[in-house]
């Protein structure tokens, strides 16, 4: 038995106060509708169905590289309508899985146990108990605690209001009954549209067994109507990721200043500190430490790496043993071998750093090749940039450069060699010499300085 999911995602999300479809907004880096695709393709669905309507465009160019079906929901009539729409993408004998592009956070694990409940004589249904809930659709059940029916808020009596049990909208069903119940659905209620929750009584009449299954935590299916709610999924997705951590041995200073928008394999003794941020896919090695206020997004990270304060790591592979920062910005395609030190407000961009050289202070390192023991003094520039195109600077190993120097590229520096203070290089320089460029230096006499009339 093949399984198809629909995934409803045409909601206009006016509540957002944004011009971009509610689907889109990013919950832990990813669309609202980017994590119910992942959850789905681990499904291993037969079938992906997204309706989509509001902004619709947007939507499917977000995810170019979907192997999903798309289909236009052009009228908002409502949820069974929006069903309707993706039903003829699906085979009759095919269990249907109705997810929501804005409930992120539902997890395989629960979508599992709902889906084994289906059978020829049975639909599954996710329901959960709220202490208020106000708002959702009540579960109906009758003496033998039975689900007859599932009523909206805004067609419930005072007493079905006072029902705790809610529908989440998550359901699983076979397909043919699915049609069959939504071909005698109407739209007389309040809102005047075709409920999707109305199938249920179809369903009952026809003598199908209606199963409910419980979410493992409220937070799964929680829906984003608003930013204040992204906000509270945001922090809850955050904290159950670092209760992750915590539990495999890393330390987080603070687990409530943490954030992870994407993945991160640690190994043993690392600590991080508060306000770090992991984007895209990281690996940190053995005994690393990560101090404050730091970014670091899709980076490798060797064993015993010292990464001071207020760095920012893009695209860069930092080798074992190497001290970072602090305010520190580490470039794309940047390479720092063993023992390699990048200090107080250095920038390095797409160079090679070879083992044991120093970047202390204030420098710019950009496009280049830099040997091993290469001591780069402060305020040093790589001057990689004539306007138009980049050039590379190869420094070879146990090379001096003193502070407030400038190398033109394209130029070599040879191993040893000796740059002295205050120079711009614009040949190059041969190994085991000194080389340095200045202006000589003049005192006027007698100068004094302009005053005001």
């Amino acid at each position: 038995m093949a399984l198809s999911i629909i995934i409803l995602a045409a909601g206009e999300g006016s509540r957002m106060r944004s011009h971009l479809p509610k689907v889109l907004h990013r919950l832990a880096g990813i669309p609202l509708l980017g994590h119910v695709m992942r959850t789905s393709r681990r499904l291993a669905a037969a079938h992906i169905v997204v309706v989509y309507g509001h902004g619709g465009e947007h939507v499917r160019e977000a995810f170019p590289e979907e192997a999903v079906t798309w289909v236009e929901q052009a009228e908002r009539l409502g949820t069974g309508h929006a069903v309707e729409q993706a039903l003829p993408h699906v085979s009759p004998d095919d269990t249907v899985l109705v997810l929501y592009g804005d409930v992120p956070l539902i997890a395989e694990s629960t979508l599992r146990q709902l889906i084994t409940k289906v059978d020829d004589h049975s639909l599954a249904l996710l329901t959960a108990r709220l202490d208020d809930p106000s708002g959702y659709g009540r579960i109906v059940r009758d003496d033998q605690g039975s689900v007859i029916r599932i009523v909206e808020d805004k067609d419930a009596t005072e007493a079905e209001r006072a029902i705790a049990e809610i529908n989440t909208g998550i359901l699983a069903i076979k397909a043919e009954l699915l049609a069959s119940c939504l071909a005698t659905v109407t739209n007389d209620n309040a809102q005047g549209e075709y409920y999707l929750t109305d199938i249920i009584a179809k369903a009952v009449e026809k003598g199908v067994s209606v199963l409910t299954a419980s979410p493992g935590n409220l937070d799964e299916i929680m829906g984003v109507n608003n930013r204040a709610q992204l906000a509270e999924l945001e922090r809850s997705f955050q904290l159950a990721q670092a209760r992750e951590l915590l539990t495999s041995g890393v330390t987080l200073r603070d687990p409530a200043r943490f954030d992870l928008r994407g993945s991160l394999t640690a190994g043993r003794d690392v600590e991080i500190d508060v306000n770090v941020i992991f984007e895209g896919e990281v690996t940190l090695g053995d005994r690393v430490r990560i101090g404050a206020n730091t970014i670091i997004c899709n980076t490798r990270i060797g064993d015993d790496v010292v990464i001071q304060p207020h760095c920012i790591i893009d695209g860069a592979e930092i080798g074992h043993g190497c001290q970072l920062g602090p305010f520190a910005r580490i470039r794309p395609e940047t390479v720092c071998h063993e023992r390699a030190r990048i200090g107080n407000f250095v920038e390095v961009k797409k160079s090679i750093i070879g083992q044991g050289s120093k970047i202390n202070h204030l420098s710019y390192v950009g496009d280049s090749s830099v040997g091993r023991n290469v001591n780069i003094g402060a305020g040093t520039i790589t001057c990689n940039y004539d306007g138009a195109n980049k050039h590379h600077t190869e420094i070879g190993d146990d090379v001096f450069i003193g502070s407030d120097s400038q190398l033109i590229a394209p130029v070599k520096v040879g191993d040893g060699a000796t740059i002295g203070a205050g120079s711009t290089i614009t040949r190059d320089v041969p190994a085991q010499e000194l080389t340095l460029s200045r202006a000589s230096q003049q005192t006027i006499r007698g100068w004094k300085r302009p005053a005001k009339e």
